[in-house]
């Protein structure tokens, strides 16, 4: 499995169909916390043609968000930040190390995103205190501005962005070849090429 493979400490994932966090964690050797979104009503029955004709149903197999992570997870929240047009969720999590880590997925329209946005910021901040923090995810926007001086836009690639607080990068953010064969050729793993970026702690 491609994402087993990588190098990575946390892994934030998105419009993941809600039967494959406990698989992907297991391949992976991470603990995972998995929130459930958008398109979940009928879900055997979205699994049943989600199983057999993905290309068919697409995202309207069912949603969820996950985060995995190589160390223990000793905190998780959820977060709903609405439930019209469709649920979006957020997620807050706080690791053994005391590293915080946010994901989520915004919403399609702009106005409705950066509102999420605010309230996801809001929460996360307050949740990690002084601790290190990393938020990221499919925001659905263009250029989200950072909420404070000390936060970090680390990596973007299109409507995925990651922030982090109280870390820095190591070198430039990553972006692996999509394709299950670990080309860019189909099928592809995922319709957003993966953001890999690597961090380390602010020296004091």
């Amino acid at each position: 499995m491609r994402l087993a493979s990588w190098d990575w400490d946390v892994a934030l994932l998105q419009e993941v169909p809600p039967w494959w966090p406990a698989a992907l964690a297991r391949s992976a050797g991470a603990h995972e916390r998995t929130v459930r979104t958008s398109r979940n009503a009928l879900l055997p029955v979205r699994r049943f043609v989600a199983e057999r004709a993905p290309d068919l149903i697409k995202s309207n197999g069912g949603g969820a968000n996950t985060i995995l992570a190589r160390r223990e997870i000793v905190e998780h929240r959820r977060l709903e930040l609405r439930l019209r047009p469709e649920r979006r969720v957020g997620q807050l999590a706080r690791l053994a190390d005391g590293t915080c880590v946010a994901n989520h997925h915004g919403s399609t329209r702009v106005a409705l995103a950066e509102e999420e946005l605010v309230r996801l910021w809001s929460a996360a901040l307050t949740f990690a205190g002084p601790a290190p923090l990393v938020l990221g995810g499919d925001l659905n926007l263009r250029d989200p501005p950072a909420p404070a001086p000390d936060v970090v836009h680390v990596a973007a690639r299109d409507v995925d962005h990651v922030f982090a607080r109280g870390l820095r990068p190591r070198g430039e953010a990553r972006r692996p070849a999509r394709g299950v064969d670990g080309t860019d050729a189909p099928p592809l793993l995922s319709d957003h090429p993966p953001l890999i970026v690597e961090l380390a702690p602010i020296a004091r």
